[in-house]
């Protein structure tokens, strides 16, 4: 069978466009989400590099002149509170998660308007959602991200 190159449809539909976008969109949401848990290289110092300098800089002092014990509780101080802040982050990410879950949930049988780009949006019951770091919500078989509502409307 001969294949003619002018038979070949090159355009894509409204439909294939839709998917291919949220293809994307969970795409990126996935290398954004294991960013955020530290599954790509980063270069940002972190407790454990803290504590390293820190026992470093106790094995390699002068002997004759130690470390007063001053600066060390200030140091000490200074990784507790590192120590603090990056648990408070987690936990807030957790929270800001579980939250967006719960906005996505409580949007099922709403009548919602999704805004599809190019001044275009479609209306229609969200009948499902997802849930983790960036919820999705599904209208008229398609899944959206919860940033693409523009509005809700009553039951």
């Amino acid at each position: 069978m001969e294949i003619n190159a002018t038979n070949i449809n090159t355009t894509m539909s409204a439909q294939e466009k839709f998917t291919v976008d949220n293809q994307v969109n969970a795409f990126n949401k996935k290398l954004d989400y294991e960013l955020r848990e530290g599954r790509i290289a980063n270069h940002e110092l972190g407790k454990d590099d803290f504590l390293k300098l820190l026992m470093a800089q106790m094995t390699n002092q002068d002997p004759t002149s130690p470390m007063e014990n001053t600066e060390f509780i200030a140091q000490m101080a200074q990784f507790t509170s590192l120590e603090q802040m990056t648990n408070m982050s987690q936990n807030f990410e957790k929270m800001a998660s579980m939250m967006n879950s719960s906005e996505a949930q409580s949007m099922l049988g709403r009548t919602v308007q999704i805004d599809l780009g190019a001044e275009q949006s479609t209306t229609g019951v969200v009948e499902a959602a997802t849930r983790g770091f960036a919820p999705q919500v599904q209208v008229n078989g398609m899944f959206y991200d919860m940033n693409k509502i523009k509005a809700v409307y009553g039951y």
